[in-house]
């Protein structure tokens, strides 16, 4: 994938793409790629640049292809919340609607794969494929909501960070198709800032659970950015999880 510059064209064919796994054509056999290629077009967002504003109609769905966006809604007197994050493969906008519910913001350098709706919807009336894989995702979008609702609700801070760690590792080795297992690295897509709003902490708060977790050796430190977690069950353990359940990805 080569990206030189923000809202520049990405040259890249469905059969290589990175998230061909777990994006929404996972399901789609050799034709069915062709006819995805045909009306696709791509598209690079910067860090903190909004891809979609609640209220807006859509023209453009798509998936994330690289980067992390949050999902958030301001109510009138300025207060915002944060209710998910979107990570590469998951899908922005919805088959049928037109109007977005949510602010849609780049956390650092986002491409999106996107589709003008009228094509798409069009599409998926031929293809049972994409049909099924979307309705698949949101299953899993639904049960994701019902576990942060757990988390939001009932975990303690250093619980919350954990299973955000949890979370952020197993998306990162999902994209390979790989289960999550000990030695496992990735780098933290969001600031400190971010978490702290995502999570309903302070920023001082995630830096104390943040060293907290690797004091306690539950996770090691490459630099600030760049975790390592060297057991992965402990870490679901601190999450306040099941040693073989957890969050459904």
């Amino acid at each position: 994938m080569t990206v030189t510059a923000a809202n520049s064209e990405v040259l890249i064919r469905c059969g290589e793409c990175p998230i061909r796994v777990q994006a929404v054509c996972a399901y789609c056999g050799p034709s069915e790629l062709v006819s995805l290629d045909e009306i696709k077009s791509y598209k690079t967002y910067k860090p903190g640049e909004t891809i979609v504003w609640a209220g807006e109609n859509l023209t453009v769905i798509g998936s994330l292809v690289k980067g992390i966006a949050t999902l958030s809604r301001s109510l009138p007197d300025g207060r915002r919340q944060m209710v998910g994050l979107l990570f590469p493969s998951d899908f922005i906008g919805r088959t049928g609607k037109r109007v977005a519910p949510f602010d849609v913001v780049a956390t650092n350098e986002v491409v999106i794969c996107q589709f003008r709706q009228p094509q798409f919807d069009q599409l998926i009336k031929t293809t049972p494929s994409l049909e099924r894989r979307l309705l698949d995702m949101t299953m899993d979008e639904l049960d994701s909501a019902r576990e942060w609702m757990l988390l939001l609700g009932r975990k303690t801070a250093r619980e919350k960070i954990a299973s955000l760690l949890a979370i952020i590792a197993r998306r990162t080795m999902a994209l390979s198709a790989a289960s999550p297992r000990d030695g496992v690295a990735f780098e933290l897509p969001l600031t400190r800032e971010t978490m702290a709003d995502y999570l309903g902490l302070t920023i001082e708060t995630v830096s104390r659970q943040i060293s907290a977790l690797k004091k306690s050796g539950v996770i090691s430190l490459r630099d600030s950015r760049h975790i390592v977690v060297p057991d992965f069950i402990r870490l679901l353990d601190e999450a306040g999880d099941d040693s073989d359940g957890g969050f459904i990805d």
